[in-house]
Formats: structure tokens, C-alpha cells, sequence
């Protein structure tokens, strides 16, 4: 149990701190937005309509040749660009993805007017327009009065639903690109020139509709990860430089300043616990299941949930750079990056769109004269062949599959730096760990304690006397050994470390020596052991078996007799016999690569199963390791603290850093994060891998599926136009909602 560092309690009101850093600060950004602008240099927009791939390509090519213009970063998860461009050269940028059918708008008056109501409310309309016109045709065909009526109403509904559509068609066509809203465009009005405009109308109004809800369904991925940042409490109870306990804005307090937490509050931002203590609810940055207590000294992240105890912190990351804010900037980046079918699928459909576009017209302009077909017929069918040619599809799979995967992990505590990783981590065919700190405990821990009994004609020591002398000794030392006995000593009821010493002398490399009592002691090594001539054959039996288990040994002794042995040794945690386990049963080889001697090495790697052990290994070392597994496995794995094994982490295929929140470095270093310490975490990471690609797969099946069917049945069946935008919106929102499963994805085995 820690102890507050003020001596009284303080008043209800105040922070009871003798000096608090000033409350308020420089205004920090604060939402996704603020990350997105914090991390890009120039402007950032926020265009509404850009959904996908598809949109980007377009502004691409807008932009294409413009002087002055020298990087674009897009945020398809926020939709965001953010323009890097001289100012002089700003206009023409805008203008150019303006005429390009494209809506660009500062970010925060972007979102003062998102569509909401009132985009329904004009569907809704067209719709309603739609239905009335197609009921004018159907009851009075033949009265031109009332054809010229439903002509009037198609032509409004198409206005209310199709502004946009033909707003981008008509830009695309003017390009020479064909997109969905230029086939859309063309299909539309040439349907209603050939007199199909009560069916014309009904197709703008449903493909509308259905765009709506599939950019709805779209946005649930999306938000996802935005959520995340939603967890983010906005106001922070803040200490004032009079004692006072004041709220803020949380984007506005400054680093250092003292945030008090309540309990069942969530922590506002990063910072370290300075008073109190309480068990927090990590489970939104590190996945972990259980709270974690919390004393001082000790981090908090922002998002996390304050369990029992009021806490007070010392801010340590403002609002915009917390590791939460961190967290969702890095999954939004790995979004644009374009994972492999991803790629694979955005050349096929750069292909697949033109080849139909072709038939379509070889379909109007051959059947009427090879297969004896009326004009009007087979232009109708042309015009249903490029409404079902959208591959709009085939284009979102991926993406909205790929989203969902990074969301679903970053839930879990697995940050991903890009889709590539996340499909590929199934083929992991080895894995290379390093020991301490990511199998091991990465400290030091007392396994062990004997207390010798002495020769015949000694006079007997009481064992808890001796183990109160090796307390004290060990409490004085910083060596980590020593610090690890003091501290497995402390919780041995009748162990306290308070005796007193005299003439305390560190003797450099060997250990301490004092008297207590009377009584001449030595806490040390076996080198100090056997310079005081105190080694014997039964001892050096004891000393061997412990170290043939990898274990460091510490000896207490008086001038004349050995009292006890303590081992002390870095232990394996129980996940990580659990993961590298899982990884075997999955086929994949784990090789441990440590600096560590080959020994002690030896000695963790059968306790933890692993066969293959590689230790006295330098950075070089383990990034020729590395190449040798790439070599004889394929693709390799490595796992590492992300600081020191940056080679190797930088050389291997999949580079995983463990236990990473909010350590920059390791962010920096791996294509994968574990945000806690568990390895278990990494066969999680396959399964999820294994289930993206699977559900990605589907999607393309699904979409291609749909699309060879209604080809078919649009040239030799009489498809009609109705049809074609069932299809194609159908096979879009079927591909979302499947995608939309990878939010769902949990751990086969889930971590405790």
C-alpha cells in the first residue's frame, strides 16, 4: 500500500498539494480530426462523400499536374485530406476537387453541418416522386397529359436523389474516367431518353437510398475506431495553483498539471499516479480483462476506467498526444496503406469497368443488326449492362473488411500498422522471441530461500533471525538482485526489513557487509563466498543445481558459517507457456534469440517449450537470426521490446513489439503492437488474420457471383434496369455487412 505524499488529508476542495502546475494551457486539438491534422502537414478537409478507393482516385486525378501541390494524405476512416500545397496554389486545388463533383470543407465547419434529417427527408421525396410518376405510366399509358406529368415527376426525382450522382458522373465523363456515378449517369439518361423515365426515376431514387444506407453501414467500421477516442472524457478535474478542484476542458489542461480521477470516472488523459490508490479498467488501450491496481508512481491512460479508489496524476501527454489519441492516429494511417487483395482488386476493377463499358456498347450497336433486336431494346439492355458493370462492389470488400479487422483488433489491444500486416500475419510459418520481457517476467524474482543448518557444536540460529538479517542487508542495496530478495523477503510474514546495521560497506561486484547486532554479516556472491573460504562440497552441490536451472544465487554468511542460499531468477509468465503452445499447434516454429548465456537461455526455453534456442547474441547478431529463419521457414516473425531489438524487428517480415503503452520507440519500430505484455495475444492476431482473409475472399466471391449472374440474365434473360440496381446495391450492402462481422471478432480462446 503506497502512501499519499501529503501528510494530512486534504479539504473536499482542495488538491491538498503544496504547489500545482498552472491548470491551463495552449489549446490542444482534440478529436480524430486533431490527430489527423496533428500528423499531416498543410490543410486538412473533410469531404463527405468520399467513401472508398474509388473517390480517392478520382481526387487524385484532379489534382494530377497542378503546380505548387506537393503531398496529399488521405483518411478514408475519418474522410479526410490533408493538402500539403504552397498557399498561393490553395484556390485552384479546391476549385479543381470542387469540379471534380467533390465537397471539400474545413474540418470543423465540416462537421458543424454533417447530412443528417434532411438528407432523408429528400430522398424520402424522390422516392415518393418516383412511385407517382411509375403509377402514371402504369394507369394512363397511352394519355400524354398524364405522361407528361409523370415525365415532370420522374425529372424531380431524379433532381432530389441523382443531384450528386450526376454533379460526379458528369465530371468523371468530362475526364474520360468511368466511375459508378458516370455509368450511373449515362444509364439514367439514356433510359429516360428512350422513354424509360417512369423506371429511370425509380433506379436514381433506390441506388440513392441504397448508397445512403451502404455509406451508414460503411461509417459503423469507421466509427469503431473513432470511438475509441470517444472514451476520452472531455472535461478533467483539474488542481488550481490555490488548492482548488476546478473542471476544464481536457484538450485545454496542460502537461504537468494535477488531474484528480473519481471512482467509476474515466481517466481523461495519459499521466502518473502521484496519490492514492484504486484498481483501473485498462481494457480500452491494453485489451487487458481484469483491472489493474494502481498505487504511485504508476501510469494511467486516458479512456481507462478508475474502479475503486480516487486517484490524483500528474499530467504527462496532452489531449492530442495521449496513448489512446496515438492508438487511433496509427489504425487510421494503416488504412492507407492498401493490403494485398486489395491491391490485387483495385487493378482488376481499373480492367473489369472499361471491358464492360465496351460490351455495353458492342451490345447497343451489334444486336440490333447481327441478332435482329430492336434498337430500343438493345440500347435498354446496353444501359442495364452498365448499371450492373459498377464495381463498386468488388471495391469496397476490401477496404470495409480491412477497417473493421484493424478496429476489431485495436479492441483487443492489438495495434496494427497497416492492412498488409493484418492478412499476412496467418502466414507466419516462425517466430522469433526475445527472452526477458516478452517470455520472461523482465524482472528479477525470489524462487527460492534455504536456510543452512551449521556444523555440529555452532550454536543454532532461529530461521526467521537469518532471513530478518538478509532483509536488512538486501534492503540497502540497489542491485536488482538485492532489491529482488528485499522485496520476496517482505512478504515473508516475520521478515521486515527494518533492522538496524552498522558500518554498511558495499563491497563493489561481490555484494554488502555490515554488522547487526553484534553480529558480522556478508550478503554476496560465490565469488565473495569463496574468497572468505566458506565454500564446501555440499554448498557447491547446491550452488550448481541452481544454476544449472538459470538462476542467480546470493549468499548469507557470517565470518565462519554459510546461513542461507537465495535464487533469485527471471520466471516465465504463464501466457507466455499458453501462446507458444497455441503458436505450435498452429505450425508455426518459435526460436528464442536472447542476448543471455546459452545456459540460462537453454534452461527458459524448455520451461517455456520452445526447442530451438539461440543465446550470447549482439543486435547483429539476431538480425543474421532473422535471415537464416526467413530462409529455412518463409515468412518470420520477430518479437522484441521494440528498442533494443530494432534490427531484428526491422528485418523480420511481421516486426511485433510487446508490452508498448505509450512507449514511442516501440510504436515507431514494429508493424505490430501488443499493447500489454501478453503473448497470447499473437495467436489471436493469426486467427484474426485467418478470418480477414477468409471473410475478404468472400466478399470477392460474392461480388464477381452476383455480377456473372445478372451479366447473363441482363443479355439473354431480359434483366431489367430494376434488377441491375438490385444487384449491384445488393451486392454492395451484402459485402458491408459481411465485413462488418471482423467487429465482431473475438479470440478463439479468449484471454483471461
Amino acid at each position: 500500500m503506497s502512501t499519499p505524499p501529503h501528510t494530512s488529508p486534504a479539504p473536499a476542495d482542495a488538491c491538498g498539494h503544496c504547489s500545482c502546475a498552472p491548470a491551463l494551457g495552449p489549446t490542444a486539438v482534440q478529436g480524430a480530426e486533431g490527430v489527423a491534422r496533428g500528423a499531416a502537414h498543410g490543410a486538412v478537409f473533410r469531404i463527405a462523400s468520399m467513401d472508398c478507393a474509388a473517390e480517392e482516385s478520382e481526387i487524385r486525378h484532379a489534382l494530377a499536374g497542378i503546380s505548387g501541390l506537393h503531398g496529399l494524405r488521405f483518411q478514408l476512416a475519418a474522410r479526410t485530406l490533408a493538402i500539403d500545397a504552397a498557399p498561393a496554389a490553395m484556390p485552384q486545388i479546391l476549385a479543381a476537387i470542387r469540379q471534380a463533383g467533390f465537397d471539400p470543407q474545413p474540418v470543423a465547419q465540416a462537421y458543424a453541418h454533417l447530412p443528417g434529417a434532411q438528407g432523408l427527408w429528400r430522398l424520402g421525396w424522390a422516392l415518393g416522386l418516383a412511385i407517382a410518376a411509375d403509377l402514371l405510366a402504369f394507369l394512363a399509358p397511352d394519355t400524354r397529359v398524364l405522361q407528361a406529368a409523370g415525365m415532370a415527376l420522374a425529372a424531380a426525382a431524379i433532381g432530389l436523389a441523382g443531384f450528386s450522382t450526376y454533379r460526379k458522373g458528369l465530371a468523371a465523363l468530362g475526364r474520360g474516367r468511368l466511375n459508378i456515378n458516370a455509368l450511373m449517369t449515362v444509364a439514367v439518361s439514356g433510359a429516360f431518353v428512350i422513354g424509360q423515365w417512369p423506371e429511370a426515376a425509380m433506379v436514381m431514387a433506390l441506388y440513392a437510398i441504397a448508397e445512403l444506407i451502404e455509406a451508414r453501414s460503411v461509417d459503423r467500421a469507421r466509427n469503431a475506431i473513432k470511438s475509441l477516442l470517444d472514451l476520452a472524457p472531455d472535461t478533467a478535474e483539474v488542481c488550481q495553483p490555490d488548492g482548488a478542484w476546478q473542471p476544464a476542458a481536457a484538450a485545454a489542461v496542460a502537461l504537468d498539471a494535477v488531474v484528480r480521477i473519481r471512482p467509476g470516472a474515466r481517466v481523461p488523459l495519459d499521466g502518473v499516479v502521484i496519490a492514492g490508490t484504486s484498481a483501473v479498467n485498462q481494457a480500452s488501450v491494453t485489451g487487458e480483462s481484469l483491472p489493474v491496481d494502481k498505487a504511485a508512481g504508476d501510469t494511467l491512460f486516458a479512456g481507462t476506467i478508475n474502479d475503486t479508489g480516487t486517484l490524483e496524476m500528474r499530467v504527462t501527454a496532452t489531449a492530442s498526444h495521449t496513448t489512446l489519441a496515438r492508438i487511433i492516429h496509427a489504425v487510421e494511417q494503416a488504412q492507407g496503406s492498401r493490403a494485398p487483395t486489395q491491391q490485387l482488386v483495385d487493378r482488376f476493377a481499373a480492367i473489369y469497368t472499361p471491358v464492360v463499358f465496351a460490351l455495353a456498347v458492342a451490345v447497343a450497336l451489334l444486336m440490333p443488326w447481327l441478332m435482329d433486336v430492336p434498337w430500343t431494346q438493345a440500347l435498354y439492355k446496353a444501359l442495364v449492362l452498365l448499371v450492373i458493370a459498377c464495381p463498386c462492389a468488388l471495391v469496397i470488400a476490401t477496404p470495409v473488411t480491412v477497417v473493421s479487422g484493424l478496429a476489431a483488433a485495436a479492441r483487443r489491444g492489438i495495434l496494427i500498422k497497416g492492412g498488409v500486416y493484418l492478412e499476412t500475419a496467418h502466414q507466419i510459418q516462425a517466430i522469433a522471441l526475445d527472452k526477458t520481457g516478452t517470455i520472461t517476467e523482465g524482472r528479477p524474482r525470489l524462487v527460492a530461500t534455504e536456510v543452512l543448518p551449521l556444523p555440529e557444536g555452532r550454536a543454532p540460529v532461529v530461521p526467521a533471525q537469518v532471513l530478518r538479517w538478509a532483509a536488512s542487508l538486501a534492503g540497502h542495496s540497489d542491485h536488482p538482485v538485492s532489491r529482488a530478495i528485499a522485496q520476496g523477503l517482505d512478504a515473508v510474514q516475520g521478515a521486515p526489513t527494518g533492522a538496524a546495521l552498522e558500518a554498511l560497506t558495499a563491497l563493489p561486484g561481490r555484494g554488502v557487509q555490515a554488522r547487526i547486532a553484534g553480529q558480522a554479516l556478508v550478503l554476496g556472491n560465490h565469488r565473495l563466498i569463496e574468497e572468505r573460504g566458506l565454500c564446501c562440497a555440499d554448498i557447491e552441490a547446491r550452488l550448481a543445481a541452481h544454476e544449472a536451472q538459470g538462476r542467480t544465487v546470493t549468499l548469507l554468511a557470517t565470518d565462519t558459517a554459510v546461513l542461507a542460499i537465495f535464487a533469485v531468477a527471471d520466471t516465465i509468465k504463464d501466457s507466455s507457456r499458453q501462446a507458444l503452445a497455441a503458436l505450435r499447434a498452429m505450425g508455426v516454429a518459435p526460436v528464442m534469440l536472447t542476448g543471455d548465456n546459452q545456459v540460462t537461455a537453454g534452461t527458459i526455453a524448455a520451461q517455456a517449450g520452445v526447442e530451438e534456442v539461440q543465446g550470447n547474441l549482439l543486435p547483429q547478431d539476431k538480425l543474421a537470426a532473422i535471415e537464416a529463419l526467413q530462409a529455412r521457414h518463409g515468412l518470420t516473425a520477430m518479437v522484441g521490446d521494440g528498442i533494443n531489438d530494432a534490427p531484428a524487428l526491422a528485418r523480420a517480415d511481421i516486426g511485433i513489439a510487446m508490452g508498448a503503452a505509450g512507449t514511442d520507440t516501440a510504436m515507431e519500430a514494429a508493424d505490430v503492437v501488443i499493447m500489454n505484455d501478453d503473448l497470447r495475444r499473437i495467436p489471436e492476431l493469426m486467427r484474426l488474420s485467418r478470418r480477414t482473409r477468409a471473410v475478404l475472399w468472400q466478399n470477392i466471391a460474392l461480388a464477381l457471383g452476383i455480377k456473372l449472374v445478372f451479366l447473363w440474365l441482363a443479355l439473354f434473360n431480359g434483366a431489367s434496369m430494376w434488377m441491375a440496381v438490385f444487384a449491384d446495391m445488393g451486392a454492395s450492402l451484402i459485402v458491408v455487412f459481411n465485413g462488418l462481422r471482423m467487429l465482431r471478432a473475438v479470440d478463439e480462446q479468449p484471454v483471461a
